[in-house]
């Protein structure tokens, strides 16, 4: 008779890409000292690893003959494992998340795991596992109550014995270590896990974002309308370069349009396209670029007119906006440092006359208010303190080498009288410009050879009369 329960396995070679991450395994487990195993995308071990998992420090192994009464002869047997949904629980949490997930089971070992992508295709997961949290007379005691009798608890402490009690942090290496790895087997394959990672936080940050604008607009309360000045306030802050409070608009942004328009998906998508517009077209003033940026259509704007669910209109969007304004930042500091290296060729030129704030702002590029802003905020002090000291540079210099009057090289260096350059002059180097010539200036004391030899003598003489 035909067995209608039976479970049919399909068969199906093993991806290549497992095999692969099965000699990342053994490798990792010969060097961290801990077990590890390679599930497909069923959830199944692979059967390549069968005689590596299938001995007594597979504690698993315990759980399905004393628990379960069941032999493990072949590799589908683990199909019956006790904890078999415990385990794809996890893996589906760390696929979820694309990276890895920490868990420990009823009688307290210590298992992590992290997703393996061929693509953005899950095809299967990295298991590891090993060591106790618990300390293991509490876990041969959870063993013996939940076993068949069949050994005793000394028998159980013996086969603990492989299994050392870690603490959390030690697990946390552990499973950050094979998350490296899973990643390393999906490195060429578009870097899934960081884009899964990403999802999540952002995915947190709008719920929080909705958790907010629910209670500021609880039932019954008249819906607010589309945000259109803090869409404007956004574009501003990506023209300044300013990620992070770009970021922080758009999540507030993004959360009040879903909250006005739930499961409005095509609506949510137009209105994030004609924000993605607005930001490839923008005109950056503050930059001078007045053309759209170069391949945004082609790499923003098109995902999100294919975008099939809310999260990837809202990671696509993330991006560009990070995107932009990380671009629009880079190509400022590039344009600050240019300004300011024409500022500084200009200042060295003329600052023995005197110079406005507007004539050198000019020179630079840049408005008056600007410049001045970013002078301090570049240079780390202000174009006054920068003057005065190439000023009280060059003075310095005139008092030792020459012995022009003070008047003269108050002049020279570009003071306007003298009564302010000795006041200037003094702030910086502590004394006047006076008694720093004469310090700096005052041959040092030498005695004549002659006199030396006279004394000498008479010090002789001296000697030998006593």
């Amino acid at each position: 008779m035909k067995n209608n329960n039976a479970v049919v396995w399909p068969q199906k070679r093993t991806d290549p890409l497992l095999l692969k991450a099965k000699q990342v395994a053994s490798a990792y487990s010969k060097s961290t000292g801990a077990q590890s195993c390679v599930m497909d995308m069923n959830y199944l071990s692979i059967p390549e690893i069968f005689d590596e998992v299938n001995t007594e420090k597979n504690i698993c192994l315990y759980c399905m003959k004393h628990r379960r009464q069941l032999s493990v002869n072949k590799n589908k047997d683990f199909f019956f494992h006790p904890c078999r949904e415990m385990h794809i629980k996890n893996m589906k949490s760390a696929h979820d998340s694309g990276g890895a997930c920490v868990y420990s089971c009823e009688l307290g070992f210590n298992f992590w795991t992290s997703p393996i992508y061929s693509g953005r295709r899950f095809i299967g997961a990295l298991i590891g596992g090993g060591f106790l949290c618990n300390d293991p007379q509490e876990t041969a005691e959870k063993m013996l109550s939940m076993g068949d009798g069949s050994e005793s608890k000394e028998e159980i402490l013996e086969r603990l014995k492989p299994f050392p009690q870690v603490d959390s942090l030690h697990v946390e290496a552990l499973a950050e270590l094979m998350q490296d790895c899973a990643e390393f087997l999906s490195k060429d394959n578009g870097n899934h896990h960081e884009a899964l990672r990403r999802k999540l936080h952002q995915q947190s940050e709008i719920s929080e974002e909705l958790e907010k604008i629910k209670e500021k607009y609880p039932l019954g309360h008249p819906t607010p309308e589309y945000p259109l000045g803090i869409e404007k306030t956004l574009l501003e802050a990506v023209r300044r370069g300013d990620p992070t409070e770009a970021l922080d608009l758009l999540n507030h942004l993004l959360g009040l349009l879903l909250f006005i328009h739930p499961d409005e998906f095509k609506y949510i998508q137009l209105r994030v396209l004609e924000l993605a517009v607005h930001l490839s077209r923008m005109e950056n003033t503050s930059m001078g670029l007045c053309s759209t940026f170069p391949g945004m259509a082609q790499q923003f704007i098109k995902p999100i007119e294919k975008a099939g669910d809310i999260e990837e209109l809202i990671d696509t969007l993330h991006l560009m906006t990070r995107h932009l304004a990380e671009q629009a930042s880079s190509f400022q500091k590039i344009r600050h440092f240019s300004a300011l290296k024409r500022a500084e060729q200009f200042i060295k030129s003329n600052f023995t006359r005197k110079l406005s704030l507007k004539e050198i702002a000019t020179a630079s590029g840049l408005s008056a208010p600007y410049f001045s802003t970013i002078f301090r905020k570049e240079m780390g002090e202000n174009l006054s303190v920068y003057l005065n000291r190439l000023r009280v540079e060059k003075a310095s210099q005139l008092l030792i080498e020459t012995n022009l009057p003070l008047s003269e090289i108050s002049s020279l260096s570009g003071f306007e009288d003298k009564s302010w350059f000795s006041k200037i002059f003094k702030s910086y180097n502590g004394i006047n410009p006076a008694k720093f010539r004469q310090i700096r200036k005052k041959p040092s004391p030498e005695i004549p050879e002659i006199d030396l030899s006279e004394n000498y003598r008479k010090s002789i003489k001296k000697n030998a009369s006593n």
